[in-house]
């Protein structure tokens, strides 16, 4: 039997799981705006920020003209790091599981010629006659992202594993 406390526990857990309006979208990045505008005074680096909302997440651009003004911050894994601070400031904040990407100068696109050319070698292993091609473990967007790339060259992918395990395999369909 369940009480009311226990449908009020699944309602929460449901609504956060629930996908975002784009009011709340917009809110989730001004948040994570504000957050990335402190942490860029306290490094005394200069950046402006652009917000955007699409496919169903918050956007986040970090800019300066100067590309080595940025530098530092915009390797991979400080990257990724950074998200994830900045999504927890946002989930603080707001109350909602966040799934904000956030880019820097431009390193959302290099990761993305970086997972083209891992697909690329991953079909040429097929082309040599592997039946199937595994990658290395990453995050479940840039699992998303090799996915859109291997379906856009005709071929077929799976996620397999759990947690920082789980990595993407790629078949001829």
């Amino acid at each position: 039997m369940s009480t009311n406390a226990d449908q009020t526990s699944t309602d929460v857990a449901t609504d956060a799981r629930a996908v975002a309006t784009v009011e709340q979208l917009e809110q989730e990045g001004d948040v994570a705006a504000d957050y990335l505008e402190g942490l860029l005074d306290i490094a005394d680096i200069d950046g402006d920020l652009t917000l955007d909302v699409r496919a169903g997440r918050a956007y986040v651009s970090v800019e300066n003209d100067d590309q080595d003004a940025l530098r530092l911050l915009s390797d991979p894994d400080t990257v990724q790091a950074l998200q994830e601070l900045t999504r927890i400031a946002v989930q603080t904040q707001t109350g909602r599981f966040s799934r904000l990407i956030l880019d820097v100068g431009g390193s959302r696109d290099a990761r993305q010629l970086q997972l083209e050319k891992l697909v690329d070698r991953a079909i040429a292993r097929l082309d040599e006659g592997a039946s199937q091609a595994s990658l290395p473990a990453m995050s479940s967007y840039e699992r998303k992202l090799i996915h859109d790339i291997v379906a856009d060259r005709g071929l077929v992918s799976e996620s397999y594993g759990e947690g920082s395990d789980r990595h993407t395999v790629i078949r001829r369909a």
